[in-house]
């Protein structure tokens, strides 16, 4: 999400979840798996597509025919969730035209961290890896700059099911973590640095990098532009899907898997005695057709402003969208408000917070609105 959307608290009151519904339009098609959307300052839409490329969207010119960035020669596209899996431009994108993008790369399938300036692929350095070829899935794959300048990434934790490598809760690996580095400076061989706020810099055994752990899949997450905050959706195994919200003073949080998956304790071996686990805000479950979730963003923009401060989800299958919002006494508000086009795979804002939705194998960019419908008088 972009940092230049509204910075401030909008001046209309949010009003009742139940009192919103979402309303898509199809703005572009021909997109081939497309997978990840992030806006540009100059209004257009960077699309990444599962194979290794990456298109423009303008909303007043439609998608470019030909693709900006080609990775092809990099990504391993294999199995149904590998791929070019993030984007994200830097800070100071319009100066200097970088982006940041997530990968499995070839030929062995690693996750992979890389900064790369737009229309140069001959340019592109890889920042950091992480082994992952046993299995094809769980990859994670989001790439977000905080209010704070760090790059978070998000990787799963290895692949198959039940987390075969235990990587969930083992500070050992970068598999089922978010990472938060800073890609400004080198700190000795490193193309990044450690922050030192990182909570486990100092603990023997951990890699410094990892902000959060504890996750499944976290294949899609977002930072609030106005608190900082994020906004993870973790894929469940078979019996919850989740959200998580984590604030920035809450680094080092554990968010469970495999210990648990959202709530309920799923293995208890992983479970350690007086173990601390960071609840997830929104749960739901993985039957009623859905499958797996879609995490999304927290709207900031200005044309619903009845809508302001919500956080919206959906669900791969179902395309139920999911709202949540936190209250300002504690606790949080959920509602389904609506559906999404079918298999709904990233959803992403302009320059402005405005709502896009991509659709993955029919190869559609729609653009999202809310509508608010006010109660009857009674």
């Amino acid at each position: 999400m972009s940092g230049s959307a509204a910075a401030g608290a909008s001046p209309t009151p949010p009003v009742p979840l139940a009192e919103l519904t979402v309303v898509s339009e199809q703005v572009a098609s021909g997109l081939r798996r497309p997978i990840a959307v992030t806006g540009l300052p100059d209004g257009r839409m960077l699309i990444a597509e599962k194979e290794g490329t990456v298109r423009a969207y303008h909303p007043d010119t439609g998608l470019a025919a030909e693709p900006v960035l080609d990775l092809t020669g990099r990504v391993d596209p294999s199995d149904n969730e590998r791929g070019l899996l993030g984007i994200t431009p830097a800070p100071d994108f319009a100066r200097t035209g970088i982006l940041y993008v997530a990968y499995t790369s070839l030929p062995a399938g690693a996750l992979t961290l890389a900064r790369v300036p737009l229309g140069a692929p001959e340019r592109l350095r890889v920042l950091l890896t992480q082994e992952h070829a046993e299995y094809g899935n769980h990859n994670g794959g989001q790439v977000a700059f905080g209010r704070d300048g760090y790059l978070y990434w998000s990787l799963g934790d290895g692949g198959h099911a039940y987390d075969p490598f235990k990587a969930g809760q083992d500070l050992g690996t970068l598999l089922g973590k978010i990472v938060r580095i800073d890609v400004n400076r080198a700190c000795g061989t490193k193309p990044y640095c450690v922050p030192p706020t990182n909570p486990f810099v100092r603990v023997p055994g951990a890699r410094p990098e990892i902000w959060l752990y504890g996750l499944r899949n976290p294949w899609r997450f977002s930072v609030d532009p106005v608190d900082g905050s994020l906004w993870i959706g973790d894929v469940g195994q078979g019996l919850v899907e989740e959200v998580n919200h984590i604030r920035p003073w809450q680094g080092g949080a554990n968010l469970g898997w495999s210990c648990r998956e959202g709530t309920p304790v799923f293995d208890p071996q992983q479970c350690r005695e007086g173990g601390r686990y960071t609840d997830p805000v929104f749960e739901y479950d993985h039957y009623n057709d859905n499958c797996s979730v879609t995490g999304g963003v927290v709207y900031r923009g200005s044309r619903t402003p009845q809508a302001w401060g919500t956080y919206v989800a959906s669900d791969y299958c179902s395309t139920r969208v999911f709202a949540v919002r936190p209250r300002s006494g504690g606790g949080y508000d959920s509602a389904v408000i609506g559906h999404l086009p079918t298999q709904p795979s990233a959803i992403g804002t302009d320059a402005r917070g405005e709502l896009y939705v991509l659709s993955d194998l029919p190869g559609y960019l729609n653009r999202v609105r809310f509508e608010w419908v006010a109660p009857a008088s009674g």
